[in-house]
């Protein structure tokens, strides 16, 4: 997990192409995710202190996603891509242009076609994305508009989505004892909340509070932001009897949009892979998957779904 990033960025004048080359300490599967499905790419797509807002998105052969981008203003910039094709986890191609917030085109500016492939490289993917113009004239617009400084900020969001997100679920039992927590996301009044059900129940925390600036900082991994450093990563209370509830910020400087209902997940802990895979394919039928119950990158498995009520679940097996 301490690969140095790679990245290059090429522009090919004679052949109308833009070339880029990036790496990200996750697996395959993870970044793929991150690309095509809305929830994640909201996180990431626009560079700070802009945010990417989805209107619609169908990740399908001849879908589309129609988005804008919000400045904090609340300026929007309306965009649209159309899907052309899909090689689950591999490779999508497609269509991207600005629009206006009823999807309709705006022929005068350029559009660009993109393809986008995906390859594992161990425990990191690389991810090659060439986009082709028609003219020499959109290129150089599409540059001039500050394409390479914001794309570049884009993908260092995608690198602090997967240091925190993921970090967030490294988080080890001190035994393989099956259990059911609650897990809850705020804004960044978490530790507020905390030491108010600590009084409440009084009982103590698990290894007291992880903060975003206690997730191990490389050369080539982008600095958590000075104002996100002190807000709470994880913690962990006991409420009552074996009932632990755990939590985290869920801040908007990066990127997190919470609402009433989203911010709160049963977390199950199962004893066995046998259990989680039993319980995964039992809750999430006729639900909304958010993630598959999958091998991570720190030796879990992981899984988070909604279920056919509209209830949020997490499931969690690590084998220690």
């Amino acid at each position: 997990m301490n690969k140095a990033i790679l990245f290059n960025f090429e522009v090919e004048k004679d052949n109308n192409l833009i070339k880029v080359e990036r790496s990200f300490q996750a697996p395959k599967d993870l970044v793929w995710a991150a690309w095509t499905e809305s929830e994640i790419l909201d996180q990431w797509w626009a560079p700070k202190p802009w945010q990417a807002v989805t209107k619609s998105m169908n990740f399908t052969e001849g879908g589309q996603w129609h988005y804008y981008m919000q400045s904090p203003e609340g300026e929007k910039h309306w965009c649209l891509f159309n899907y052309h094709e899909i090689k689950p986890e591999t490779y999508f191609s497609g269509m991207d242009a600005f629009c206006d917030e009823h999807a309709v085109i705006n022929t005068s500016h350029p559009r660009a076609k993109w393809e986008n492939t995906f390859t594992a490289d161990g425990d990191s993917t690389i991810v090659n994305a060439t986009l082709r113009f028609e003219k020499l004239e959109d290129l150089e617009a599409i540059i001039q508009m500050g394409f390479k400084e914001g794309f570049t900020a884009g993908l260092e969001n995608l690198d602090q989505y997967i240091a925190t997100q993921f970090y967030l679920r490294k988080q080890n039992k001190p035994n393989n004892r099956a259990r059911v927590t609650a897990y809850i996301n705020l804004p960044g009044n978490t530790e507020e909340a905390f030491n108010f059900y600590k009084s409440v129940f009084k009982t103590e925390f698990i290894n007291g509070i992880k903060r975003f600036g206690d997730i191990p900082v490389t050369p080539d991994q982008p600095p958590v932001a000075e104002e996100v450093k002190k807000m709470v990563l994880h913690v962990e209370l006991p409420l009552l009897g074996d009932f632990v509830l755990m939590g985290t910020d869920a801040p908007k400087e990066m990127g997190f949009t919470l609402t009433t209902g989203n911010n709160m997940h049963i977390s199950l802990e199962p004893a066995s892979m046998e259990e989680a895979t039993r319980l995964f394919t039992e809750l999430s039928a006729d639900g909304e998957i958010e993630m598959p119950l999958q091998e991570m990158f720190y030796g879990a498995h992981y899984a988070g779904f909604t279920d056919k009520y509209g209830i949020n679940w997490m499931i969690n097996y690590q084998n220690n």
